[in-house]
């Protein structure tokens, strides 16, 4: 009776304190070989004692039974497997390795003393002992080929991480974490070759994988061989006509082939696919606009293509949009872009300013009013914000406010000459506003000498 208590024991503090990452590895209708024999009652004691002491966390008290077990009888691996975890939880990792490695010893093949001397390896970086216990794993369990494949990796042994992949990618298929690392091995050897040869593989056999062919594209793309990422990316749309990630890859490589139709077709599956992601609309409305200012005759296909974007525009496509028309001379377009970007990000020191330049520029005075008084609130040190609300304060006849924002702003202002002299001319026009011809001529003799000494 009080050795089948002891198996059920066993058994169930196993199954309770193994940590998890051994749970979803080790065969748990194998338990570990823990046949105590016909050990006496002091003995069992003992060994109650350190499974009930481990449970409730008292690691030491349970390390001082096991070694009172262990000098009492030597022969029970289980008893160095309990040991070692204890001295895993007190941080005492060559104790426990030393514990692991005698319970190996003494069963070794029991994976789940293997397991945990694989992992006190891990845990002190010790790649090579570490390689030579999960290939004992492997052999029990395909599931840590993986852990050796990575092993293979830290040790620079690159064709056998390899050859891993490839066993473990016929067998179960492909996965985002194997193919990681298969091109992280790739990246570290420069082996492009082999990386596109792989790729040209996938794609052979899954044709209709559209994965597959984005992949070879852009791998050929950022190999510079554009004509063999535009070849495939033609034939990508041959197998799948309805494929939308495919154009974010062919716009580019019409407007490369100076395809415009085609180019602006493919802009326009992108911008308006719901499955591709705005910042990847944002690069190719970008490449639009920049292309539309080198060839300006497609102006009008660029305000199609930007009247498809939805309403949640980024502030960077925004801002692009309202430089390329600032570029055309067309400040109004420029200005309506600039204020649906600071709709977004009203905080936006370089927007808010743009803003405030193009309303002054456009005699839009009461708006530069008020909204530079609100960046004001903001930005209080800003010397700039104050200019240009003195500028405006003196086109709406407000040359007392006008002063009194200049020579706040004066204050803030450090060795820039030119910036000065503007402060100085907008005060020599707020005093003439005020019929104070002295004060204005005295403003506009300082604000010369700053600009004669540039």
């Amino acid at each position: 009776m009080r050795i089948t208590k002891l198996y059920i024991l066993l058994f169930f503090f196993g199954m309770t304190l193994l940590p998890q990452t051994i749970m979803a590895q080790v065969d748990f209708n194998h338990r570990p070989n823990d046949d105590l024999g016909n050990a006496d009652d002091k003995f069992q004691e003992y060994f109650f004692e350190a499974l009930k002491q481990k449970g409730i966390e008292n690691y030491q008290k349970s390390v001082d039974a096991l070694l009172v077990c262990i000098e009492m009888n030597e022969n029970y691996p289980v008893l160095y497997y309990e040991l070692g975890k204890n001295y895993m939880q007190l941080k005492n990792f060559g104790a426990a390795e030393e514990a692991f490695e005698k319970a190996v010893s003494k069963a070794p093949t029991n994976e789940w003393f293997l397991d945990e001397l694989y992992g006190v390896y891990m845990q002190q970086n010790n790649t090579n002992k570490a390689l030579k216990t999960v290939k004992q794993l492997v052999e029990y369990h395909p599931d840590y080929k993986q852990d050796l494949a990575s092993l293979y990796i830290q040790l620079e042994k690159y064709k056998a991480a390899l050859k891993l992949f490839d066993e473990l990618d016929a067998q179960y298929g492909y996965n985002k974490e194997r193919d990681y690392l298969r091109n992280q091995v790739y990246t570290i050897t420069g082996n492009d070759d082999d990386r596109i040869e792989n790729l040209e593989e996938r794609v052979a056999s899954n044709p209709e994988d559209e994965s597959n062919y984005l992949r070879l594209i852009y791998r050929y793309s950022q190999m510079g061989e554009a004509d063999k990422a535009f070849v495939f990316a033609k034939r990508l749309l041959e197998f799948n006509p309805e494929s939308q990630l495919v154009h974010l890859a062919l716009y580019k490589f019409y407007l490369d082939d100076n395809t415009i139709d085609r180019a602006i077709a493919s802009m326009k599956v992108v911008l308006t696919s719901p499955i591709i992601k705005s910042e990847a609309k944002t690069k190719v409305l970008n490449d639009f606009v920049k292309f539309v200012g080198q060839n300006p005759q497609y102006e009008s296909q660029l305000v199609e293509v930007t009247a498809l974007v939805s309403e949640d525009k980024s502030v960077k496509t925004l801002v692009k949009l309202a430089e390329y028309y600032l570029k055309s001379n067309d400040q109004e377009k420029a200005l309506g872009y600039y204020e649906e970007a600071l709709l977004q990000e009203p905080n936006a020191f370089n927007i808010i300013t743009a803003v405030l330049l193009l309303q002054i520029d456009l005699n839009k005075n009461e708006a530069a009013v008020l909204k530079s008084y609100e960046a004001l609130d903001i930005f209080p040190s800003q010397p700039v914000l104050y200019l240009i609300n003195g500028v405006a304060n003196n086109k709406t006849n407000h040359p007392k406010k006008a002063i009194e924002s200049l020579e706040m702003g004066l204050e803030f202002l450090v060795e820039n000459p030119a910036m000065q002299a503007d402060f100085y001319k907008q005060l020599s026009e707020s005093y003439k506003q005020l019929n104070n011809i002295e004060q204005s001529q005295t403003f506009t003799k300082k604000a010369q000498a700053l600009l004669n000494g540039n």
